[in-house]
């Protein structure tokens, strides 16, 4: 399918299933967002990276506006919605103050594999642990998909971004496990290295060398 929707680029990436919390303070987006929620029509946020659109975003539908200013600002709550992929962006509409793109959506293959999902999460537990920060997750484990904890397993935003780029879960699964291999053992070496320096200046209780 493609369509033409208004697009609010962010220098984030958003994921389908994501709720995601936006003050509204810019004219053209506010004239957006008014007449988004007024026709409960959806819009896109591709991502915003290296001073880039990028190709790839997320359509979002607002939920709620939880807040609206004297001066027209607004606090929203969104939900991503489903990957897109820009073909044509429109910078300036008629009469309008923001822009748009044509875009397509990509074919999404959910379907994943439950030992590889549950690694994943003891990954991000175990990455959580050394960082000495806790996250609850609105879902059970066994509901759980990539785009559900891809923000807490310490990707960058390119990295991040590829990851929405991946149209099968099995290949976003593939891409967390092989970046929290990676990224654990640093963290445990990271977490030696504050025990030796914590150390430094404590007496040591250490056996001398023996020589034969």
């Amino acid at each position: 399918m493609t369509n033409f929707i208004p697009i609010f680029p962010l220098g984030i990436v958003v994921y389908p299933g994501e709720q995601l919390n936006l003050h509204i303070f810019e004219p053209r987006y506010k004239q957006l967002i008014k007449e988004c929620f007024e026709s409960q029509r959806p819009f896109g946020i591709p991502a915003v990276i290296n001073d880039t659109v990028t190709e790839m975003g997320t359509l979002v539908q607002i939920k709620e506006v939880t807040k609206t200013y004297e001066d027209g600002k607004m606090d929203i709550k969104t939900e991503g919605l489903d990957v897109f992929k820009i073909l044509e962006l429109i910078k300036e509409l008629p009469e309008k103050l923001y822009s748009g793109a044509i875009v397509t959506y990509p074919e999404n293959i959910t379907k994943g594999s439950a030992a590889k999902m549950k690694a994943i999460l003891a990954g991000i537990r175990n990455l959580h642990s050394h960082l000495n920060v806790s996250k609850v997750f609105s879902k059970p484990d066994n509901e759980l998909n990539c785009f559900d904890v891809a923000h807490h397993a310490g990707l960058s935003i390119e990295e991040e971004y590829r990851l929405l780029e991946l149209s099968q879960e099995m290949q976003r699964q593939e891409f967390l496990k092989r970046h929290l291999a990676k990224v654990i053992p640093i963290m445990e070496h990271m977490d030696m290295l504050k025990g030796k320096i914590k150390m430094n200046g404590h007496f040591k209780n250490l056996q001398g060398f023996k020589f034969t």
